[in-house]
């Protein structure tokens, strides 16, 4: 959530940072609402004083012995009038909160300008392009070949975009998943192992309600909602937390599954691994001072490379632009791996800043100097779990149909070739 005195008092500011997004946001209802609710306590303010005045008026006359009749009807009809301003601010209050959830983060001036991802802006690459010598298989056919995936399975238990793995896919997946925790451990993050499931205060938080409803599960009969990505109960292990300076950064990693309805998505990556109802993924959060949260950004985005160079799988970085940031982040960059059935690079990871926006929203601090502010969060994948087994199984695939497991994974999975 913005700044709402920010908001308010840098209005062109804040519609000429917003312009490069899609979408309307409701600035100038803001701003009306916001002055709207100055107006009302100010009103309230003058009718207690004026209330607290004839009060102390009819003690005196009460005293006096005097009639003071007038006097009380006057006190209960500005009494009527403060009750009927509380009932308005409230609302205007409610309605102000709800229309600052819906307005995203500013992006930061180092954002490149652009409507879509065709303007995202290509940072750096490392690797080239995986070439074979024979004619390379998608993922989902090597899977299937050597009894690692079963997607029809998957579809009998289940339904559509659910994967059960199996045998050497099942080992896979484990192994990339700890080769990923102990890696980020050994870069000063302290693994966390939180819920699956979070009520709808610590969605709020981190900017996934209200405005991608429709891309959760809630639980039924609860205010449960499944995690669409472990940014959500880790970065609310401090909701309403004041921290000290020298605890600054703090450093998190986590695996969840990760749960997502795709709502608007049909047709979209429907093979394979890409685009999940459920998948597992190794998260890093962080939560940072404001002085030194872009420094975290870049360092983090290098953490979560680490991992594909240890794979030596091809990625490139790219600066996602104004058109592509998503809601809550104000600067992201986005890791995309090699994938040989694609013939592009496909997103593996996406490493963002939020600076204060999700602090605010769940109101987490830190005390500096006597003086407490927002911290800065930031978090990312580091990586994608099931994405990061699709790259392996393509990009090590043989032509007699096997796979050749990568160095850095042959300690978790105990074989240096699966076939």
């Amino acid at each position: 959530m913005l700044d709402l005195k920010k908001v308010c008092d840098n209005i062109e500011y804040v519609e000429e940072r917003l312009s490069g997004r899609s979408g309307h946001f409701p600035i100038a209802e803001v701003a009306q609402k916001a002055k709207r609710r100055k107006e009302i306590i100010r009103e309230v303010e003058a009718l207690k004083a004026e209330k607290n005045k004839v009060s102390a008026e009819i003690a005196q006359m009460k005293r006096e012995g005097k009639a003071c009749d007038d006097l009380i009807k006057k006190m209960r009809d500005e009494g009527d009038k403060i009750k009927a301003l509380d009932d308005e601010l409230s609302e205007v209050e409610s309605s102000l909160k709800e229309l600052m959830y819906a307005i995203p983060n500013l992006p930061d001036e180092s954002v490149p300008v652009g409507s879509d991802s065709d303007d995202n802006v290509e940072v750096r690459r490392w690797g080239e392009p995986t070439k074979f010598d024979f004619e390379p298989k998608a993922h989902w056919d090597i899977g299937t070949s050597l009894d690692m995936l079963n997607f029809e399975q998957a579809g009998k238990i289940t339904g559509t975009r659910f994967t059960v793995y199996r045998n050497w896919g099942a080992k896979l997946e484990r192994a990339i998943m700890n080769l990923m925790l102990d890696t980020h451990a050994k870069s000063g993050y302290t693994e966390i192992f939180p819920p699956f499931m979070v009520n709808r205060d610590s969605m709020l938080g981190t900017g996934q309600l209200p405005k991608f409803e429709e891309d959760m599960f809630a639980v039924k009969g609860t205010n449960y909602y499944l995690i669409p990505t472990a940014e959500v109960p880790v970065t609310n292990l401090h909701r309403g937390d004041v921290l000290s300076t020298d605890q600054l950064p703090i450093k998190y990693c986590a695996y969840t599954a990760c749960f997502r309805a795709e709502a608007g998505s049909a047709g979209r990556d429907t093979r394979g691994l890409i685009r999940q109802h459920q998948f597992n993924k190794v998260e890093l959060v962080k939560f940072a001072h404001p002085d030194h949260s872009f420094e975290e950004l870049e360092s983090l985005t290098n953490d979560a490379e680490k991992i594909l160079q240890l794979l030596k799988i091809p990625y490139r970085v790219v600066c996602l632009c104004t058109g592509d940031l998503g809601f809550s982040s104000t600067k992201t960059y986005d890791i995309e791996v090699w994938l040989p059935s694609y013939g592009r690079f496909v997103e593996i990871s996406s490493c963002s800043n939020f600076v204060d926006f999700q602090a605010r929203r769940a109101n987490i601090r830190f005390k500096e100097n006597g003086k407490t502010q927002f911290v800065h969060t930031l978090n990312g994948s580091g990586l994608a779990i099931g994405r990061t087994t699709a790259a392996v199984m393509e990009n090590y695939q043989n032509a007699d149909g096997s796979i050749t497991v990568p160095e850095a994974l042959r300690p978790y999975i105990g074989t240096d070739i699966i076939k």
